[in-house]
């Protein structure tokens, strides 16, 4: 699978959103054929350079990343799209190469999706509390196309809990590339309790104060 490269200071997940605005030319003409024909590009990690293309800068990337289907498309200006992009697949970079344009094409692998693991008791409070932001959202009443997490919910599932969970917390670009890398998704959600364990997510609220999670 040969495929277009969008190489961003962020990580996309398998069934994950993200929102991004294109203004480069060698991105506009890449989102414009992608929407047309209804074909992913793929989002990576930069481990170095900057997104926005700078001249004589030395760019390098994670070799795992995510493919990225575009699901809203607006075409704000001629030379500005909104875009809203839903992760699918990952994929392991087998060749890469810039084009005189600046835009990175790749021949990739695709990669097994996760197992289909049930969450054990032992790490149900990461699914638990997951469930409480999300019904928080109810009760504000953000709409859908506008919650950061796409239905269905499979809050039984470590990969897609462990997923969710990484794009929620306050995470840096390495650590979240790290998550999506590994292949076992119940070490992911293990590591994933792990952080919110140390930021004290499970922690009773105080006395008098109104039981929420941020």
């Amino acid at each position: 699978m040969n495929i277009p490269l969008f190489p961003l200071g962020m990580t996309l997940f398998p069934e994950g959103l993200t929102a991004l605005k294109i203004f480069e030319v060698r991105y506009l003409d890449m989102t414009r054929e992608s929407f047309r024909e209804k074909m992913p590009f793929g989002i990576v990690t930069l481990n170095q350079g900057s997104e926005v293309r700078q001249p004589a800068e030395q760019v390098s990337f994670a070799e795992v990343g995510t493919l990225a289907e575009i699901i809203q498309f607006d075409a704000i200006q001629p030379s500005l799209y909104s875009i809203r992009c839903k992760g699918q697949a990952r994929f392991k970079i087998d060749h890469a190469e810039q084009l005189p344009n600046g835009l990175w094409r790749a021949d990739v692998t695709v990669l097994d999706a996760d197992l289909d693991i049930e969450i054990p008791p032992e790490l149900a409070k990461s699914s638990t509390t997951l469930e409480r932001v999300l019904h928080a959202m109810d009760e504000q009443g953000i709409a859908d196309d506008e919650r950061p997490i796409l239905k269905p919910y499979r809050l039984n599932d470590c990969g897609w809990v462990s997923n969710r969970w990484a794009e929620l917390l306050n995470l840096n670009a390495s650590q979240r590339q790290h998550l999506m890398t590994l292949e076992n998704p119940r070490l992911r959600l293990d590591l994933v309790q792990e952080l919110l364990e140390e930021m004290g997510a499970f922690r009773p609220p105080a006395s008098g104060t109104t039981d929420r999670t941020a």
